[in-house]
Parts: structure tokens; C-alpha cells; sequence
């Protein structure tokens, strides 16, 4: 409706006519008009509650379709809803208005579609009252519907850009896919049962777990827990279990959301090379482009290019991270809400859940809540170590008989190959004094993992071990990983170490960060723990001894006196508890179950946890000193004020303020900015290719190629890179990558622009 009128004609036509100097972005506002329209004809004078609400989300949606979601009822005390739909001046907007009805839709048209929407937010409201969800629920919904408006949007004028007369493609049958897949997934496991090992205890142990998942595949859709103890053979079960159950109650397609993109490139290439498929399994580790800010219509052609490139995740198979699905609900703008749908009718496996940020628990659980009860998907909370969301005040709704694993005590007594020991010191270790430790245990093992919690700690560690005198003397061979390195860089060096575990051909030391710790199948015969949240530790465990072919190893926990720890309030607090609880454990053991990762050490370090940090859990936004939880909710504090300052009625029934969330959220606490490295010849390939011409359908196959060629790095970071002339930019801009200078082999991101290519791991 507000493309009806002359000012937007001539604005379509001088684009047109000046493709290289477009008029200027916003210069006509065409996307109030129809919710102003809604607003008038159905939430003024004497409407309902409900058609209220119903032409709020409606109208809501409309305004939102280019810059994002606006505030109800904003924190600095005002209504940018009802400044837009009530009394903005809309120039033409009458013969707009006269035009839409003649051309473009019949009034009784209108107003049935309208009393359609309308009872279906009866429903919803209903159902909310009868599953006694919270209030932010209804900011969900209207996230949920928004989705779908801007994916049909921008979808649609893809097409239209792309001159394409054919239709678009229908929709692929999911089930088909699902079932080919599961014949192949079970042709794996089948093989598996008549393997050399298959005798073992352990592999007999994961073999009937897998057995359980598949069976719970038949239960009813709905929230379930899956606690196979590190190294059962999460990942496979955890498909298995997907795709039955995709195919029996036709789930539209499976998401696994993981804590790191490490675990990305192993399972989703574990998973490519069982299935057998390449083309539907994708890969989302990052917004290669930033969201760009935008009021209007963009007649910039190249930034039109970035806005339409498809990105809206509609693969049957995706991996991605939990900060990619968090972006999706509370992040800015148009490009992370546009997958929020897909989230709907889906098989949804949270692998490591129990690393989902302090900050975002509430936030994070309101939304899986959101996704059980109105999604209809079906979630599975996939861990060794489950992180008691239900403890929370603001609870995960996990049914009692939750649990997929039967007997679980038993189960984590068979799969105990490791013992903790406390090394830990008053000051901690110094990297020259765990060099010492380490090598003297390198006298009684071939390979030895060791897991700092910062990556400086980490290069100073690997730097100490890595001298070459060093190295001959003890015969090993060193290995680095940190998330300074872009995902292929990292899959090529875990591929490296493997092969030296397997063939037992050269001795290996790996330092890393924590990445290694969830979702990387590789075994050490000994493993250094870096003194972080007892589930951090438990997960270290997981990558010693990991097939139980060895007697009992051991996983030795110490201090690090190189790690700064004071702006990483998580793993401070955390290494705080598991320091009570060590220290509880050696005085009482039993009360424990004489493991220091049993499930009652797991379960009383988690409610110390969350006891700490109680008040972080609804997301505070320190810029405007509001929680994000209520300003999604009721939003109280905004609306009385609002309401003292101007004396006047509202009469909204929604509150919320999403621009102030979605302007302030970032689920880790220091931005960070997507950055394409030259790893190899395929990443300098694309680099190359996004300083072309390209159209919406080759940037999306480059997009999505480079997500294997990224690394996120700080903005001090950025900044330090950018003032040494070591960042370049592409496509308009829109892009960032490093210059090769910047970039090892060894290291990964180079601050100094030193290292270059001559740095190979020998």
C-alpha cells in the first residue's frame, strides 16, 4: 500500500534511471502506510482486546519489514510503535489508501483475512495460558511471524531480481531424504557390530544406547534429555534418533546446535561421509557479512545483492552454533530473525548444552519452550554433564521421564577410563613450570593434551615446548589450536594429530584452548586440565583414555598462573566452584560417590554455580541498565514511566521493547567481527571472487564456501590489524579479510604480521 504514490514511483524510476547514484536510502517511507492502515481499521475506537493484539502484531510486522522489529514502548520512554502508526504524517496516504482497496484487495477480502488472524491468536493466547508459559512467549510468536513475512519477502524478490520465469523449486520431501539417510546411517552402525572391536564393553555399551535412542524416536513429540557419558557415541545416537523420528512424526529437518565450531567441521564431516549426501548439510558458523543498518527500501544495488542472498536456513540438515542460534531470536535487524520459522517442526539436538552463556539461560529457555509448545519440535538436551535448567527461576519445562538412557548410574560406572587429580597450587604454574610437569609425564605416556583457558596462556606454553632442542631430546612432536585459526586451518591440524595417535609413529603434545574439549573425538593417553567449571573438566576427561583401551589414565587438574581470568567472569566463577568442590571431595569423598565426575559432584557444582550467578540469568544491558527478559515481557518499568511522563493511556496490549534487546545483544560478552582468512587456495579463491560482480545466487555458493575460511576476532583486535594496514576489504565493503602477512600456519591470526607462510608445523 505504500508503494502507492507518486513520490515512490518517481523514487523506483530515478533508481532505475541512476543505478551508480541511487536517490538516497529512506528518502520515501513506504512501509508505515499499511500499518498505519491496520492500526486505524482495527485497533482504534471501539475494538476488542483481541483485534487490538492481533493489529498490533500485524501492524508491527509491516512497519519492521526493513530495519527491524521497533519498540512498543521504548527505554527512553516513548512509543516509536505508535509515533509511527498513529501520528505520522503520510504524505498521499488517502489516495494510497483508495488505491490498495481498487486495486489491490476488496475490503470484505481484508477484514476476513483479518478475523482469521484474529482467532488464531485466540488460540495462541489460550494455549499459552493453559501450558502456563511466561509472558515473553508472545514476543516469540510475533519473532515467528515476522520470520515468515521476511523470508517470503525477500525470497520473492529474489526471484523477481534474478529475471527467473520459472517457478521456484517446491519444497524438497524431507522424508525421503530421511529415509535414505537413516538406511545409510544404520548400514555405519551395522558395521560397526561386526568390527574387531565390537566386543568390547564400551562399544557393546554404546551399541545399546544407540538401541534407545532409536526406540524413544517413537515417542511423542516434545522436550527430552539424552546423558550419554563422553566418548558413548553421542553424535551417531543422537542422529539416529533424529532421523526416526523425523520420519515418523514428518519433522521438516534437523539442526544441531553446537557450543563451538570446531565440533561443526568434525560432525558435520562425520555425518557428510556416513550419509553420503554433500549438498543438503549445511555448514553456518558465522554471518560472513554484518548485518547492515536500514529504514527503507535499498535501491543500492549491491547491498540490495547482500539482503537477498539466500541465507535463511531451509536445508533438511544444518549445523550451527548456539551463538548462531541465539542471534536468530534476539539479535539485530533482518538477516538472523529471516530463519527464526525454519526453527519450527524441526528435530532440534543441542550438543554440550550445558555451555549455553550464563547470561542467556533464561532467555534460552523461554525459547526452547517457545519451540516445544507452538514449534512443535521436538528437542533433545544432548550432554554427559546436564547443567540443571530446571534449577533456574525462569525453568526449562523438562518432563520428569525426560531422561533417554536407562540405568544411568550404571552406565557412567562403565564408562568411568579416568582419574582427577588435584594439582592444583596456591599461585599456579607458570608456563616454564608446566613445561616441567609435562614432560616429566611425557616420560610415562606418548601423547598428552593440555587445555589453557586463554589462548595468550596457550602461546606461551606451546611457544616454552616447542623449542627444537627440546623436542628432539624428548622425542614428540607439538601441536597448537586455538580459535585465532579459521575452521579448515583447525580440521587440517586435529587430521594431522590424529593420524600420529593412530599409527603410534611420533610421540605428540597438543596445547589448546577449550575448543577441544566438546564434540572432537581424539584420545590422549594423558590430559592437563587448566582449573575451570567442573563440566569443563569433565569434558577434558573425555578426551583421555576416550575408547577405555587402557587401564585407568590420568587427567590432571592445575592452576595456570598465565591466564587472566578477570574479564572471563564464567570460567572465574566456575574454576571458583570446582575448587569447592575438589576441596569438599577430598575431605568427604563418599558423599560424592568417590568420582569427582558423578552425578551428584555434577549436580551440586551446578547449583553452587547458579546460586552465584543468579542475577546474570536474565541478560542485564548495562548500557541501559534493564534486563532484556523484562523488556521483552511486561516491560513494567518502561510502561509506568511512560505513562507518568505523558499521562496518556497506551491502550497497548504489547509492551515490548525489541530494538533496545536486539540493539544491545551480543551473546558474548566482547563483540567480535567475521573476518575470511588466506588459508589456502580455495579461501584466496574466494577472497578474490567477493572483489567481483556477482549476482544474489553466486554470493550465497560463496558465502556459504567461505564459512570454513573465518575466524571472529575483537574489536581491539580489528582495530590493531586495521591501523598496521593489515585488514582488507570487499565487496563494497561489506566484507573483511586479512592480508596473508597477518596469518600462519602455525599460529593462525598473527597480531604482530611477522609470522607469514614461512612458519610450518614440523
Amino acid at each position: 500500500m505504500g508503494k502507492n504514490s507518486e513520490a515512490f514511483k518517481n523514487y523506483i524510476q530515478e533508481a532505475v534511471a541512476n543505478p551508480n547514484n541511487p536517490p538516497r536510502r529512506g528518502s520515501v517511507d513506504h512501509s508505515t502506510a499499511g500499518g498505519k492502515l491496520i492500526y486505524q481499521l482495527f485497533h482504534e475506537g471501539d475494538s476488542s482486546a483481541l483485534d487490538q493484539l492481533t493489529a498490533e502484531w500485524i501492524s508491527m510486522c509491516i512497519l519492521s519489514h526493513h530495519g527491524g522489529l521497533r519498540d512498543f514502548i521504548s527505554p527512553d520512554i516513548a512509543s516509536p510503535y505508535l509515533e509511527r502508526v498513529k501520528f505520522k504524517e503520510i504524505p498521499e496516504f488517502e489516495h494510497a489508501v483508495a488505491t490498495f482497496f481498487k486495486q489491490q484487495i476488496g475490503w470484505d477480502e481484508l477484514e476476513n483475512y483479518f478475523n482469521q488472524a484474529a482467532r488464531e491468536v485466540e488460540a495462541i493466547v489460550t494455549q499459552r495460558q493453559q501450558q502456563k508459559l511466561q509472558v515473553i512467549t508472545f514476543s516469540f510468536i510475533l519473532k515467528y511471524i515476522f520470520s515468515c513475512l521476511i523470508d517470503a519477502d525477500r525470497t520473492n524478490t529474489r526471484i523477481f531480481e534474478e529475471e527467473n520465469e520459472e517457478p521456484p523449486e517446491s519444497p524438497m520431501n524431507s522424508t525421503v531424504l530421511f529415509k535414505k539417510c537413516y538406511a545409510a546411517l544404520m548400514d555405519k552402525i551395522d558395521s560397526y557390530r561386526t568390527g574387531e572391536d565390537a566386543h568390547h564393553p564400551i562399544n557393546l555399551l554404546r551399541s545399546k544406547m544407540s538401541d534407545q535412542c532409536e526406540a524413544a524416536a517413537y515417542k511423542p513429540p516434545g522436550m527430552y534429555t539424552l546423558s550419554i557419558p563422553t566418548g558413548g557415541g553421542k553424535t551417531l545416537a543422537s542422529l539416529r534418533y533424529a532421523l526416526k523420528h523425523a520420519i515418523e512424526y514428518g519433522k521438516e529437518r534437523i539442526i544441531y546446535i553446537v557450543p563451538y565450531t570446531t565440533i561443526i567441521e568434525q560432525n558435520a564431516e562425520d555425518i557428510r561421509k556416513i550419509l553420503g549426501n554433500e549438498i543438503h548439510i549445511l555448514e553456518h558458523h558465522s554471518n560472513v557479512i554484518e548485518e547492515q543498518e536500514e529504514e527503507e527500501e535499498a535501491y543500492d544495488q549491491n547491498k540490495k545483492k547482500l539482503k537477498l542472498a539466500k541465507d535463511n536456513w531451509d536445508n533438511p540438515i544444518i549445523f550451527t552454533t548456539m551463538v548462531q542460534f541465539l542471534n536468530v531470536f534476539f539479535a539485530r535487524g533482518t538477516r538472523n530473525v529471516r530463519r527464526l520459522h525454519n526453527l519450527a517442526n524441526s528435530v532440534l539436538i543441542f550438543d554440550e548444552v550445558q555451555s549455553v552463556p550464563v547470561q542467556c539461560i533464561s532467555l534460552f529457555n523461554e525459547a526452547l519452550n517457545f519451540l516445544s509448545h507452538y514449534g512443535r519440535s521436538s528437542i533433545v538436551l544432548c550432554t554427559a554433564t546436564q547443567p540443571a535448567l530446571d534449577f533456574v527461576e525462569n525453568k526449562l519445562k523438562i518432563p520428569t521421564d525426560a531422561e533417554i538412557i536407562q540405568d544411568l548410574e550404571l552406565v557412567t560406572d562403565c564408562f568411568k577410563r579416568v582419574k582427577i587429580v588435584d594439582n592444583t597450587t596456591p599461585d599456579g604454574y607458570n608456563a616454564n613450570e608446566l613445561k616441567a610437569l609435562i614432560l616429566t609425564e611425557m616420560e610415562k605416556v606418548d601423547s598428552l593434551l593440555v587445555i589453557l583457558n586463554t589462548k595468550q596462556a596457550v602461546r606461551k606454553l606451546y611457544t616454552q615446548l616447542n623449542d627444537k632442542a627440546e623436542r628432539e631430546h624428548h622425542r614428540y612432536e607439538m601441536f597448537h589450536l586455538s580459535t585465532g585459526m579459521c575452521p579448515a586451518h583447525r580440521k587440517e591440524i586435529l587430521e594431522e594429530v590424529r593420524k600420529n595417535l593412530a599409527t603410534g609413529g611420533r610421540r605428540v603434545i597438543c596445547v589448546s584452548t577449550q575448543l577441544i574439549e566438546a564434540g572432537v573425538d581424539i584420545s590422549f593417553q594423558c590430559v592437563v586440565r587448566s582449573l575451570a567449571g567442573l563440566d569443563s573438566i569433565a569434558q577434558a576427561a573425555g578426551r583421555c583414555n576416550r575408547h577405555g583401551k587402557d587401564e585407568i589414565r590420568n587427567v590432571y587438574v592445575i592452576k595456570s598462573a598465565d591466564e587472566q581470568l578477570s574479564k572471563l567472569k564464567e570460567i572465574r566463577i566456575g574454576a571458583e566452584k570446582s575448587a569447592r568442590i575438589l576441596d569438599e571431595f577430598e575431605r568427604k569423598p563418599d558423599e560424592f560417590g568417590n568420582d569427582l565426575l558423578s552425578p551428584e559432584a555434577m549436580t551440586k557444582y551446578f547449583e553452587y554455580y547458579y546460586t552465584e550467578i543468579k542475577y546474570d540469568l536474565n541478560y542485564r544491558l548495562p548500557v541501559i541498565n534493564q534486563e532484556a527478559f523484562k523488556l521483552l515481557s511486561l516491560n513494567e518499568d518502561n510502561v509506568t514511566a511512560l505513562q507518568r511522563k505523558s499521562g496518556m493511556n497506551t491502550r497497548l496490549i504489547s509492551k515490548q521493547s525489541f530494538a533496545a534487546v536486539e540493539r544491545y545483544f551480543e551473546v558474548i560478552d566482547q563483540p567480535t567481527t567475521s573476518v575470511l582468512v588466506p588459508f589456502n587456495d580455495e579461501a584466496n579463491e574466494i577472497i578474490a571472487d567477493l572483489n567481483g560482480e556477482l549476482d544474489s545466487e553466486q554470493l550465497t555458493s560463496l558465502l556459504r564456501r567461505a564459512q570454513q575460511y573465518v575466524i571472529n576476532i575483537y574489536t581491539h583486535e580489528l582495530k590493531q590489524l586495521d591501523q598496521d594496514n593489515n585488514i582488507k576489504l570487499l565487496l563494497h565493503g561489506n566484507v573483511y579479510a586479512l592480508k596473508e602477512v597477518a596469518y600462519s600456519k602455525e599460529m593462525g591470526l598473527d597480531l604482530e604480521g611477522e609470522a607469514g607462510w614461512s612458519l610450518e608445523i614440523m
